[in-house]
């Protein structure tokens, strides 16, 4: 499954220039202060510095700012600005989760699927991942889709991993791409398609997924032999 930590896409009202940004953020308005902590983080209009970026997410994830909430939970899950500490990047997706942020709930669901900073708990984990797929997030879709492909912790459901696959490979999610891929070739949860099968492969290889490069390969080889196979029939029964 998709196990990368996502940001926070939910856009916030903030101010247009910098300095404004600044002063907005050193007056306590918890909007700008998450914006200032950006613009360290990605060295926007100032010298990145990830040190200072976790001092202005923190000031407004302590005002209840879910994005900044989110960054901070990053920062402390891959130890960017401060030492890596899963618990604590559980404790702050779970305090966004909790408010409806969609990507802190996908965060959630990684740690307890991983186990990291909270006990594992494939449960807890499809139920977030499932908060988030909801709300559109494609890695959480892609995860949702997984689940019920495999069965596990829900009733094994081909069609409805079909339909969580299909919502994040439209998003051009390369794993979702992939797997939907399968299910047409495979007629599981869809009907039969080769030629859906191999749109699919296509998006995802062209994304550098290696399954789904692999999977190209064999249809075309297997299309190749029959081609050829055909030929060497035709061939013979002229010969006769």
């Amino acid at each position: 499954m998709d196990q990368r930590c996502v940001q926070m896409r939910k856009k916030h009202q903030i101010p247009q220039t910098f300095e404004e940004i600044k002063q907005a953020a050193e007056a306590g308005e918890a909007d700008s202060q998450c914006y200032l902590g950006i613009c360290y983080e990605t060295g926007q209009g100032v010298p990145q510095d990830y040190e200072a970026a976790v001092k202005w997410f923190r000031r407004a994830a302590d005002q209840g700012n879910e994005l900044a909430q989110c960054h901070l939970g990053v920062c402390y899950q891959i130890g960017r600005g401060v030492p890596e500490e899963h618990g604590l990047a559980a404790k702050w997706f779970r305090e966004a989760a909790e408010q409806g942020d969609a990507a802190a709930q996908f965060n959630l669901g990684v740690c307890y699927e991983t186990g990291q900073g909270v006990p594992q708990n494939y449960a807890e984990a499809f139920k977030w991942y499932l908060a988030a797929a909801e709300q559109g997030e494609p890695q959480a879709q892609f995860n949702v889709g997984v689940y019920y492909e495999t069965g596990q912790v829900v009733p094994q459901d081909f069609a409805e991993a079909v339909k969580w696959y299909r919502a994040a490979a439209e998003q051009g999610c390369a794993p979702a791409q992939c797997n939907l891929g399968l299910c047409c070739e495979t007629g599981r949860g869809v009907p039969l398609n080769f030629a859906e099968a191999v749109k699919w492969f296509c998006k995802a290889a062209q994304q550098g997924d290696k399954t789904a490069q692999h999977n190209l390969g064999l249809y075309y080889a297997t299309l190749e032999s029959a081609q050829a196979a055909l030929a060497e029939g035709n061939a013979a029964e002229k010969v006769k």
